[in-house]
């Protein structure tokens, strides 16, 4: 099989499409062919050498996939070869194939592409990971950062259909609308400043999602209402800040910060089902997947360009001939 493996750290055109063995699949495995690979951020501090594959992952990235079962091992069951499936991976999904626990697949919803299929498995599972990660409830505000993203679109539509008031912020008022078209409550301009003191004036946040870091870490405690909790869940501006611990104590307010793909098989799985029970059955009429671009597995270092520009609103996907 071929796949699109990181040839030069550092650079946006470092990837070679190459020739690996095909997967082998263990008895509790099934063995994908992919057609489309969600592009996510975790995949550019891969390529840059900063976020190494777990052991026994593929050395190229793709944290999810979606395709057709090829194999399927001695003990799994309810899968077999023909069925459209989708995948939450360790890595590898920037190739034509992929073994994966069985447990970590997912049915593509009727009425969904590969593509759109591949678009939205990571950030679904991100999303409810960590709504309930922090005793998410319905009736609460939640503040999204990065409304725009392929995280935040997801969480937008996900936390309105549980009931919660959404705060997003986005880049740019075009970009704010179509975060409030998805259905965020409140949509609000970054680039405008004062984002702060509006969520304060709406009444502050239970719940914020941030995917900034560093660089929102002062102003998110400021934003939380009594009791509220701060969830990061990225670093793109900053893993390093001060934080006014008399102000989180004011507040009685939590901080929490948490990864996906680190975390056990058994809890990964525990997440997918999760999914496929709570998200899966609102696939596309009430949660509908937000692909902004694709581009061929040939040109992942496009894929990578295109996301890191700023301008991507959804997720970017790659497909595979």
């Amino acid at each position: 099989m071929r796949a699109a493996v990181v040839s030069d750290s550092g650079d946006d055109a470092a990837f070679s499409l190459l020739e690996r063995p095909d997967p082998r699949c263990g008895p509790d495995d099934a063995v994908m062919r992919i057609t489309a690979a969600g592009v996510n951020r975790a995949d550019i501090l891969q390529r840059r050498g900063l976020y190494p594959p777990p052991p026994g992952a593929p050395e190229w990235p793709g944290l999810e996939a979606a395709g057709t079962v090829a194999e399927v091992g001695a003990a799994v069951t309810g899968w077999r070869p023909g069925d459209r499936a989708c995948a939450l991976l360790p890595g590898g999904g920037y190739a034509e194939r992929v073994a994966v626990d069985a447990s970590l697949l997912l049915p593509v919803p009727a009425g969904v592409t590969d593509v759109e299929a591949a678009s939205l498995v990571e950030a679904a599972c991100t999303v409810v990971s960590n709504l309930d990660a922090a005793g998410a409830r319905a009736g609460e505000t939640l503040l999204v950062h990065g409304g725009s993203g392929g995280v935040g679109t997801a969480a937008i539509q996900i936390a309105k259909a549980r009931g919660m008031r959404v705060i997003a912020t986005a880049g740019g008022a075009a970009r704010a609308g179509r975060c409030a078209a998805l259905g965020a409550d409140h949509a609000l301009d970054h680039r405008a400043g004062g984002w702060v003191d509006e969520v304060r004036a709406l009444g502050g946040a239970d719940v914020i999602l941030d995917v900034v870091g560093a660089a929102y870490l002062a102003d998110n405690v400021r934003a939380l209402r009594t009791g509220g909790r701060l969830v990061v869940i990225g670093l793109q501006k900053g893993a390093r800040a001060e934080l006014d611990l008399g102000a989180l104590l004011t507040k009685r307010a939590t901080l929490l910060g948490t990864t996906l793909r680190a975390r056990p098989l058994a809890e990964r799985a525990a997440i997918v089902a999760r999914v496929r029970g709570e998200v899966w059955p609102l696939v596309p009429r009430i949660v509908r997947p937000v692909v902004h671009a694709t581009f061929p597995l040939a040109h992942a270092g496009d894929a990578h360009a295109a996301l890191e520009s700023g301008e991507v609103f959804g997720k970017v996907v790659l497909t595979v001939p």
